[in-house]
Formats: C-alpha cells, sequence, structure tokens
C-alpha cells in the first residue's frame, strides 16, 4: 500500500502535465511553422502575420479580454461583497443549500437559460408583451450576441458565482472567519466593514488560485461565447476553433498562431490581476488604519442580497423556460405561454437523443472514477507523510507542496492552447478518436475540480479515529477502507458529483479529442444553436441539467441509506 501512494502523485502529475507540455509544444511547432505531416518543415513567423492580416482580429483579441476580466472582477465582487453582508446569518445557510443544484449546471445550459430569457423574443419580453412595452412583434434590438460582450459576461457571472463561492464557504472554514467577524463588531466595527478588514485578508491568498482559473476559463470559454458573445467578430478561441475545424488545412497554422495568443492574454490578465491585489492591498492598508467602522451598512446588505438573490432567480427562470421550450407546442409572440404542449422533441430519444445521453453518462462517469482514486491515493500519501498531531502540510517539503500547485495548470492554461496540440499529437500516434483519449482529457479538467472538493476535508480528518484503530490492531489499509472511506463518504461523493457535472459540460476536449466521433449532449446542444431549434435545445438542456443533479441527488441520499443506523455518520462532520 505504501508503495502505491508513493507513486500516486507522481503519476498523477505524469497524466495531468504529460497532455498539457505535450499539447503546447503540438501548438507551438505548428504556430511557428514547423509541421512535417502538412509538408511544413521549417520555421517562421508566417503564421503570425497571417494572423494580424484577419479583419477584425484585434476586436476579438479586445473582447477576450474585456469580457474575462469583467465576468472575473464582477464575480469576485458579488462574492465577497456577499459573504461580507450576510455571512452568518440564516439567508447564508439557505444559499448556501443551493450551491450544489446551481454548481451542477453545466454552462452552456445557463447561457441557452440567460438567452431564452433575455433575447428579443424571449421569455422576459413575452411577459411584458404587449401591455407594458407594446410590442406585439419582437423588437429588433441586439440583446444576445450584442456588440459589447455584455451578455456574455452576464452569462458567466452566473456561472462563476457559485463556483468561488463554494471555494469562499471553504476557505472561511479554515480561518474560523465567523469568530473573527464577531470579535470584529464587539470592537464596534459595521458587519460588512469588520468582515472586509479582518477576513478578506485572511482568505483571499485560499481562494486566489480559483479566482485565476475562472479568469483564465472567461478569456478562453467557447461554448458559452458561441451561445452569447458577438458573432461579427466573435472571441478569439471562438474564431480558433473555426480555423482548427477548416477543411482548409493551412488555417492549422493560423489556429496555432493564435492559440499562442490566446496564451499570452491570458498570461498578461493573470499578470495585470496580481499588480491590482498588490494595489488593492496597499488601499486597504490605509483604510483599514483609517479606523471608520461602517456601522450604518444597512442598505448596503440589502442590496447586495437583492442582487445575489437576483443571479439565483435568473438562473433558476433559465431553467424553467428551458423546461418550456421542451414541451412547447405552437408558441407564438408575444403569448407568455405555448398555445399546446407536445412530446416531439422527447420522442427522439429512442433515436437520436439516446446516444448523446448515454455518451454522455459513461464518459463522465469513467473520467470521474478515475480523478476520483487518483485524488484518494494523494490525499492519503499526504496524510501518511504527515506525523500525527502536527499541522496541515508541516511535514511535507517545499518541492511537494508546490507540485500539488502544478495539479491546476489545465484549469490555468487555455483549453485552446493545449488541445490543439494535443490534437495535432493523437493524430501522428493514431490515437485521435478512442474513448480513452476522450476519457483522459475529460479527466484531466474533472480533477482539479474534484481536489478542490474533496482536499480541505480529506485533510481534516481526525487523525485520532486511525491511532484508535491501530491500537486495537487494526492494518492501516483496513483502517483506511472500513473507518476512514466511510466517515468521508459523503464529501467524496459531492467531489464525485462535482466531476461528474465537470465532465457533462465539457464542450472542446470532446469535439477535439473525440474527433468528432463521439456526441453528448453538450456538443449536440452547441451545434444545436445555430439553428435556433428551441424545442431541441430545451430538450438537451434540460437533460445537460437532470444528469449533473441525479449525480448530486445521489450524493445526499446514500449516506443516509447506508448509515440510516449509524447517527454519527449521518452528518458531513
Amino acid at each position: 500500500m505504501s508503495g502505491v501512494l508513493r507513486l500516486a502523485p507522481i503519476v498523477t502529475l505524469i497524466l495531468m502535465l504529460g497532455p498539457v507540455l505535450a499539447g503546447l509544444l503540438g501548438t507551438v511547432l505548428p504556430a511557428f511553422g514547423y509541421l512535417p505531416s502538412l509538408g511544413a518543415d521549417s520555421f517562421g513567423l508566417s503564421a503570425f502575420a497571417d494572423l494580424l492580416a484577419t479583419p477584425g482580429i484585434r476586436v476579438s483579441i479586445r473582447l477576450s479580454w474585456v469580457t474575462g476580466f469583467a465576468a472575473t472582477a464582477c464575480s469576485l465582487l458579488i462574492v465577497i461583497l456577499f459573504c461580507a453582508a450576510w455571512h452568518g446569518t440564516v439567508w447564508f445557510t439557505r444559499l448556501e443549500r443551493l450551491l450544489s443544484p446551481l454548481l451542477s449546471v453545466p454552462h452552456v445550459a445557463v447561457a441557452f437559460g440567460l438567452a431564452f430569457l433575455i433575447a428579443p423574443s424571449g421569455w422576459i419580453m413575452r411577459l411584458l408583451s404587449p401591455w407594458a412595452t407594446g410590442y406585439t412583434q419582437p423588437p429588433d434590438v441586439a440583446i444576445i450576441h450584442d456588440p459589447w460582450g455584455l451578455s456574455l459576461i452576464f452569462g458567466l457571472v452566473l456561472k462563476e458565482v457559485p463556483f468561488l463561492l463554494l471555494m469562499t464557504i471553504a476557505a472561511l472554514g479554515q480561518v474560523d472567519g465567523l469568530k473573527t467577524r464577531l470579535t470584529a463588531m464587539t470592537l464596534g466595527y459595521g458587519a460588512m466593514t469588520g468582515w472586509l478588514k479582518t477576513v478578506l485578508p485572511q482568505i483571499y491568498p485560499l481562494i486566489r488560485l480559483p479566482v485565476l482559473a475562472v479568469l483564465a476559463f472567461s478569456m478562453s470559454v467557447v461554448d458559452v461565447a458561441m451561445v452569447l458573445a458577438p458573432t461579427t467578430p466573435p472571441p478569439l478561441s471562438v474564431l480558433l476553433l473555426r480555423w482548427m475545424n477548416d477543411p482548409d488545412l493551412s488555417l492549422r497554422f493560423v489556429a496555432s498562431a493564435g492559440a499562442m495568443v490566446q496564451l499570452c492574454l491570458v498570461l498578461a490578465a493573470i499578470a495585470v490581476w496580481l499588480l491590482l491585489e498588490r494595489l488593492v492591498a496597499v488601499i486597504g492598508a490605509y483604510w483599514t488604519a483609517a479606523g471608520q467602522r461602517g456601522i450604518r451598512d444597512g442598505w448596503i446588505r440589502g442590496v447586495t442580497g437583492i442582487g445575489a438573490g437576483s443571479l439565483v432567480v435568473v438562473t433558476g427562470a433559465g431553467l424553467v423556460v428551458l423546461a418550456i421550450w421542451s414541451f412547447a407546442g405552437y408558441w407564438r409572440f408575444p403569448d407568455a405561454l405555448p398555445d399546446g404542449w407536445s412530446l416531439r422533441g422527447w420522442q427522439r430519444l429512442d433515436g437520436q437523443l439516446l446516444t448523446p445521453l448515454v455518451t454522455s453518462a459513461w464518459v463522465a462517469f469513467a473520467a470521474t472514477v478515475a480523478a476520483i482514486l487518483l485524488v484518494l491515493l494523494c490525499l492519503e500519501n499526504e496524510a501518511e507523510n504527515r506525523p500525527f498531531g502536527n499541522r496541515i502540510g508541516s511535514a511535507q517539503p517545499e518541492w511537494q507542496r508546490r507540485a500539488v500547485l502544478l495539479l491546476y495548470l489545465p484549469l490555468l492554461v487555455p483549453q485552446v492552447t493545449f488541445l490543439f496540440g494535443m490534437q495535432v499529437l493523437l493524430i501522428s500516434t493514431g490515437l485521435d478518436g478512442s474513448a480513452i483519449s476522450l476519457v483522459w482529457a475529460h479527466m484531466i479538467f474533472v480533477l482539479p475540480y474534484v481536489f478542490l472538493s474533496l482536499g480541505d476535508t480529506y485533510r481534516h480528518w481526525d487523525e485520532r479515529y486511525k491511532r484508535t484503530g491501530l491500537c486495537l490492531g487494526r492494518a492501516p489499509v483496513s483502517i483506511w477502507l472500513r473507518i476512514k472511506l466511510p466517515m468521508l463518504l459523503r464529501p467524496i461523493l459531492v467531489a464525485m458529483a462535482v466531476g461528474f457535472a465537470v465532465s457533462i459540460g465539457q464542450y472542446l476536449p470532446t469535439i477535439l479529442i473525440g474527433g468528432g466521433r463521439f456526441a453528448t449532449l453538450t456538443t449536440e446542444a452547441v451545434s444545436l444553436a445555430a439553428g435556433g431549434n428551441r424545442r431541441l435545445i430545451g430538450v438537451y438542456s434540460l437533460l445537460q441539467v437532470v444528469l449533473p443533479m441525479f449525480g448530486f441527488l445521489i450524493a445526499m441520499l446514500l449516506p443516509l441509506v447506508l448509515f440510516r443506523n449509524r447517527r454519527g455518520l449521518q452528518v458531513n462532520r
């Protein structure tokens, strides 16, 4: 067992970093003109010249930068203000319970739900027309695909706020944020001011990595951008995918050059973000030293609560309208509801719909199982190297603590940057379009989220249970299987549900690594976006939501069933 544990981190890093590094190499070489399989065996900069000569390329680059940065900043600001205003209250606890359902909804499903809500012919306009707007026909207004990317920013905020809130809640548990806030309030500080001055400086270093991951994702997202972003020109990531899938193979070089530009954009954005952190820290230090107590913050708390609640309502309303469209018959504008109901979309379950449903399920299950096994072995190896009674991480060498950060590299490197190169390398080895390659590609993105979800809970497991088991003559393997894992079953299942949801929502890895041989709910829904068949989009998007929610439901109910006679195991400690 000890040998397996020692090998687990090494194997995990190879499986995670190998494709990223190989994919980067496979992207860098064509970007500089070297791709022998297409007859290019010399280096040059012609691909970058062709990229810069592309009409609208500078607008695409600017759009990617602005929307990604704005979405990340807005998401983080909403989370910080909401936590500062409502941490420790009943409403905070209630919203915390909604995180699992919100996290289970894939990005593209949220995007479609938002589009069906705010489009000129969307549900909001139907509910307001004609009595409030006077419209009997959809107005000619560019709400979706607006040139400023506002709908794209809004769609990303709807999905990233729950994720950052989950990471913040985990961080609050590590620093005992509630006690710190109460101490500040006893010294005369307002609830929000006390939290911002005492708790935020402690938790932000713990959530910095997830924030940077959100920044990298928002600047290079493809599926959400295809639904909500401008089209003339689109963001850089969408443009790169078009070139990569174009029958003209010469565009592969331009796509690779664009992928390198995308990587540089993300790295520059991260650098700017870190500089802004230092600036905010300096301003915050002066603000803290100034001594303002901010007692009168009731109106700010109210506005923050309304804002956070509105995001939940919009997300829920988007899912409702997706469900309505999936069963809608004839539905003309401006009717609030369809004239009738139909099962035509769902009747495709015995045909075209069944295949992507099954493919999505088994790929997500395989990738999640592989990820959870690797994460459990890595975390247990970390625990074995930590002497009893020592604080977390105290016994680990510095290089091991830093190596863990490499697991998050796939979240910080844009997908389009290394998946292009990974596809080229898989084609050269004949492994493209295989099931194992597809599961591997999904696992690369699933494992970091599983690690983020499970890591803190696993590390804080009380090692005294292990000491008791050893004193009773149990072997370490038996203690791990019969004591530790059952006690941690609920957080393990929740982490698996998170990983399952992440895999269901993967678009670019399925398209590129799957080689077009595997149709999933996400790929089919995105492909339908151009056609505008709202009924079919509603069916596919609703199934995208149902599958991950089913995973979270199992994670909640299974421990209650298994441990119904063990009261101490019925709650997550």
